[in-house]
C-alpha cells in the first residue's frame, strides 16, 4: 500500500460533518481574509523603483524582492498548506498570521537589500492563509455550489492582489515604501484578532502526521492527471501574469510615459474589474467542462499581450491590456481550482499544495524572466516573455490529452 493510500485508509473526510456550518457570513469572512492576506505578496511591485533608489541598486536587482516573495510563497505552500488536511484550520491560520506580521515588520525596517530580500522570502512563506481557506471552503460547500464558492473567494483574492498594488502605489508616493509594510503588519495583526473571535473551529475527525502529509504529495501528483494538467497550465498562466506586473512600474517610469508608483497603483485598481470574472467562471465550471473555460482564458491572455506589444507605450493601451489579461488569468485560476476541488475531498489540502506550488513557481519564473527581459530589451523583451509563456500554455492545452 502506498503512503497516500495508507493516509486515506486511516482517515475519513475531515469536513463532511460540518458542511452545514458554511454559512454565507462565513464565506464572506473567508473572502475578506483571503483578500487582505494575499495582498502581502504584491505590495512590493509598484514600489520596486523606490526600493531600488533606497538601496542604490538597479531596477533589475530590486526585482529580486518580487522574485523571492514568490519563491517564499512556494516554500510556504509545501511547508504549511498540507497541514490543512490534519490540523484545525483556524489554529493554523492564527499561527501564520502571527508569523507574517513579524516578517512584514522585518521588511519595513530592513537596512540593506540583502536583509530586505530575506524578509521578502519570509513574507512569501507565511502568506499562505488563502491556500488554507480554499480547501476548507471547497470541502464544506455542496458539490453543486463548489465552483461558485471558490469563484467568490477567488474574486476576493483578485481584489486583494490588484488592490494591493493600488494601495502600495499611493502609500509609497505619499509617505514611503517602508510605511506600506508597517501598515500591512498592523492589518495582519487585526486579521488575527478577527479570526480568533469570529471564525468557527472546524475540527478534523482524525489527524495525519506531518511526515505522512509531505510524503503523500508525490504519489498523489503521480496518480492524479487532472492535478498535473491544472498545475502546469496554472504555472504558465501565472508566470505570464507576473512578468507583466513585476515590470509595469519600470515601463511607466520609462519614456515616453514618465509616471511613478501612484500610476502603477491606479492600474492595479483598473485590474480589479477582472474580479467580476471569478463568479462567472465558477458558475461555468459548475455547469460544463472547466478545462474548456481554461482554453478560453488562455486565448484572452494572449490577446492582452498582443495589445501590450502593439500599444504598450500608451496609457490607454496598457489599460485595455490590463483588463483583458487579468480577466483571462482570473478565469483560468478559478476553473483550474474547480477541477482539482472536484477530486477527493480528503486530499484537498495536498491537491491545493501541488497546484499552488506549481502556480507560484511559475510566478517566480515569470517575475525573474520579466525583470531580466527588461534589463536586456526593455518592454519588447517583456512582451516576448509574457506572450511566449501564454503560447506555451496554449500548446499544452491543445496538444496534451485532456485528463478525464
Amino acid at each position: 500500500m502506498s503512503v497516500s493510500d495508507a493516509v486515506l485508509a486511516n482517515r475519513s473526510s475531515a469536513i463532511a460533518p460540518v458542511r452545514k456550518e458554511l454559512s454565507s457570513s462565513v464565506v464572506w469572512l473567508l473572502t475578506i481574509l483571503a483578500a487582505l492576506t494575499v495582498a502581502n505578496l504584491y505590495y512590493n511591485q509598484p514600489l520596486l523603483p523606490a526600493i531600488a533608489r533606497t538601496y542604490g541598486v538597479t531596477n533589475g536587482q530590486a526585482g529580486m524582492v518580487a522574485v523571492l516573495t514568490q519563491v517564499g510563497y512556494a516554500i510556504g505552500l509545501v511547508a504549511f498548506v498540507p497541514l490543512g488536511d490534519g490540523v484545525e484550520p483556524r489554529r493554523l491560520m492564527l499561527m501564520l498570521l502571527a508569523a507574517v506580521t513579524v516578517s512584514l515588520v522585518g521588511a519595513a525596517v530592513a537596512p540593506t537589500l540583502a536583509l530586505g530580500s530575506m524578509a521578502a522570502l519570509a513574507i512569501g512563506a507565511t502568506t499562505v492563509v488563502p491556500q488554507i481557506i480554499f480547501p476548507l471552503a471547497a470541502g464544506l460547500a455542496p458539490p453543486e455550489r463548489r465552483g461558485a464558492t471558490v469563484g467568490r473567494i477567488m474574486g476576493g483574492v483578485l481584489v486583494g492582489i490588484l488592490g494591493a498594488r493600488t494601495i502600495a502605489g499611493f502609500v509609497g508616493a505619499a509617505i514611503g515604501w517602508r510605511w506600506m509594510y508597517a501598515v500591512a503588519a498592523i492589518t495582519m495583526a487585526l486579521c488575527a484578532v478577527v479570526v480568533r473571535v469570529a471564525l468557527p473551529a472546524y475540527h478534523p475527525r482524525a489527524t495525519v502526521s506531518y511526515r505522512e502529509l509531505l510524503r503523500s504529495l508525490v504519489p498523489i501528483a503521480r496518480r492524479e492527471p487532472v492535478a498535473r494538467d491544472a498545475a502546469l497550465l496554472g504555472a504558465l498562466m501565472f508566470g505570464s501574469f507576473s512578468a507583466f506586473w513585476t515590470t509595469l512600474a519600470f515601463r511607466l517610469e520609462a519614456p515616453p510615459l514618465h509616471f511613478g508608483s501612484r500610476m502603477a497603483g491606479l492600474f492595479g485598481l483598473l485590474g480589479i474589474t477582472g474580479a467580476a470574472v471569478a463568479p462567472i467562471a465558477g458558475r461555468l465550471a459548475d455547469r460544463r467542462s472547466a478545462r474548456v473555460t481554461v482554453g478560453y482564458a488562455i486565448a484572452a491572455v494572449a490577446v492582452g499581450w498582443i495589445i501590450f506589444a502593439v500599444a504598450g507605450t500608451t496609457l490607454w493601451g496598457i489599460a485595455i491590456g490590463v483588463v483583458v489579461l487579468d480577466a483571462g488569468v482570473q478565469a483560468a485560476q478559478v476553473s483550474n481550482q474547480s477541477r482539482i476541488y472536484a477530486l477527493d475531498t480528503r486530499l484537498h489540502g495536498r491537491l491545493n499544495t501541488i497546484y499552488m506550488v506549481s502556480y507560484f513557481i511559475g510566478a517566480a519564473v515569470g517575475s525573474a524572466l520579466g525583470s531580466a527581459a527588461w534589463e536586456i530589451a526593455r518592454w519588447p523583451g517583456v512582451c516576448a516573455v509574457g506572450l511566449g509563456l501564454t503560447v506555451a500554455a496554449g500548446l499544452r492545452y491543445r496538444l496534451a490529452r485532456p485528463p478525464a
